[in-house]
């Protein structure tokens, strides 16, 4: 008698080795998945990181995650770790040296982005207290993406209300590199959306972070 096989993952889903059910799209490295399971769809208020992945997430326009992710860590150095006071505190001599580091996406107008962005941070910080105070009021916004989120679902919606009211506001601000759709994988990654889909084993992790996470006031 043959043995039995563990029923087909849904579209959009993939099952390793492990019989661990994740969102497709990390299936090509072990880093791609470690990413998937520990912080895309976790909240964030850190606000270095939520820094971060504004900036790695203009980076990648164009390009792919796993590109960014793969030269995360030469992208902190590169850029202070992301301290918004020193990256604003750029001027020529640090944007040649970014130019000339091949551990980093070399754009030259991706990297003045970058250093403009943080001036901006420190902009937001006087008016409402933090980066992350001021996201996470957009979190009514984020509160229509569907309880239960399938590929067809994800492909029906691709962006939230909130990502729209982000990017328009931000550009308004004087932000650069934050469309609607940059701005979308921002809100996905920091966790105010959680677009897992039904039957990762993220999903639930995410919801249950979601749900113990208190937002900065």
């Amino acid at each position: 008698m043959p043995p039995k096989l563990a029923p087909s993952p849904a579209a959009g889903l993939f099952t390793d080795d492990t019989h661990t059910t994740r969102c497709a799209w990390c299936q090509a490295t072990p880093l791609y998945r470690h990413y998937h399971d520990s912080e895309w769809g976790f909240p964030v208020d850190d606000e270095r990181r939520l820094f971060e992945k504004i900036c790695l997430e203009g980076f990648q326009a164009g390009l792919s995650w796993l590109t960014i992710l793969n030269k995360r860590e030469s992208f902190r150095q590169g850029f202070a770790n992301f301290d918004a006071e020193q990256v604003a505190r750029f001027g020529e001599v640090e944007v040649k040296r970014l130019l000339a580091d091949a551990g980093i996406v070399r754009h030259a107008g991706k990297i003045a982005s970058t250093i403009n962005n943080a001036r901006r941070v420190i902009d937001l910080r006087r008016e409402f207290g933090s980066l992350g105070a001021y996201v996470w009021k957009l979190e009514p916004l984020a509160a229509d993406r569907p309880e239960k989120v399938t590929l067809d679902t994800y492909k029906a919606t691709p962006l939230s209300p909130a990502s729209t009211a982000l990017s328009k506001d931000l550009k308004k601000r004087g932000w650069t590199f934050v469309g609607p759709t940059t701005m979308h994988a921002f809100l996905q990654a920091m966790g105010l959306v959680n677009d897992h889909l039904e039957g990762c084993a993220s999903r639930e992790k995410a919801l249950a972070a979601r749900k113990a996470f208190k937002p900065p006031a």
